[in-house]
């Protein structure tokens, strides 16, 4: 029914991810990275190190319950009614784990895109055309726009309450 092109790779994929315990408000999921993303506060290059912008692991776990639903098709002999009266909440685990991979994966390159923008004194237009131009891992990425623009020597505007000024 579903198209996985290599079994094998899906599975190495899927061991390098920790399981997780039941949750009913994340029901679909089964599995999360091993590392921590990093808290808000550290920096751009720390995170990028850390991983937290890496592919998102939903898409492994979707082709994953791909392959269970396979099987289990095959189990029930193709019988497509049978299996939906069996099997609906294995084909509702993948529609969720696709729409949250696109999310995670679109949440991921704005973030990216606007720390780069509000790291490096860039437009967007210039990071949009660096980006096409570019072909390396991220934190190649990183230390190619380092060394072409400069870094913000300014702290950016903070929300709150201004510092007390020393008269």
């Amino acid at each position: 029914m579903f198209q996985v092109d290599d079994p094998k790779l899906v599975l190495r994929e899927i061991k390098k991810l920790q399981p997780i315990n039941y949750n009913q408000f994340y029901w679909w999921r089964r599995f999360t990275t091993k590392t921590k993303p990093l808290p808000n506060n550290a920096s751009f290059f720390d995170k990028i190190k850390n991983g937290d912008y890496e592919a998102s692991h939903l898409y492994w776990q979707a082709k994953y319950c791909e392959m269970e639903i396979n099987e289990k098709i095959e189990e029930c002999n193709n019988d497509r009614q049978k299996f939906l009266e069996k099997h609906s909440v294995d084909l509702a685990r993948r529609k969720k784990l696709w729409e949250d991979f696109e999310k995670d994966e679109n949440n991921k390159l704005e973030d990216i895109k606007k720390n780069f923008v509000s790291v490096f004194e860039m437009t967007e237009d210039d990071y949009e055309n660096e980006v096409i131009e570019f072909g390396g891992t991220l934190e190649d990425f990183y230390i190619h726009i380092r060394k072409t623009f400069e870094t913000r020597l300014k702290p950016l505007k903070r929300r709150g309450r201004p510092r007390k000024s020393n008269l």
